[in-house]
């Protein structure tokens, strides 16, 4: 069950990537049009980049939830995980219509 667990890895650190590169793009584009529709992605990516941290912080650094992870894997935690990489390819598609 740890490819489970090493998929979210992957997944949650190619999710803070790509949320950087969106928060790039929309900070950049905040600042040349100043329009509230780039400043609400802007700040829809910064939440989801926290959001995101917190799971990696999760996974890699806090010494109890860490072992827990690895332990207690359940159907349950097969979604959350198979939710992170859906959520992969949905920034990754973000990024790749942003990018222009």
């Amino acid at each position: 069950m740890s490819i489970w667990v090493d998929l979210a890895k992957v997944s949650t650190v190619a999710n803070v990537s790509l949320l950087l590169v969106l928060g790039y793009i929309w900070g950049r584009n905040w600042l040349t049009f100043r329009s509230k529709h780039t400043l609400g992605l802007l700040i829809f990516s910064v939440f989801l980049l926290l959001e995101n941290a917190l799971v990696l912080y999760y996974y890699l650094v806090d010494p109890t939830l860490s072992g827990w992870w690895h332990d207690q894997i359940s159907p349950v935690w097969q979604a959350q995980m198979i939710i992170l990489g859906l959520q992969t390819f949905g920034l990754a598609f973000l990024v790749w219509v942003s990018w222009d």
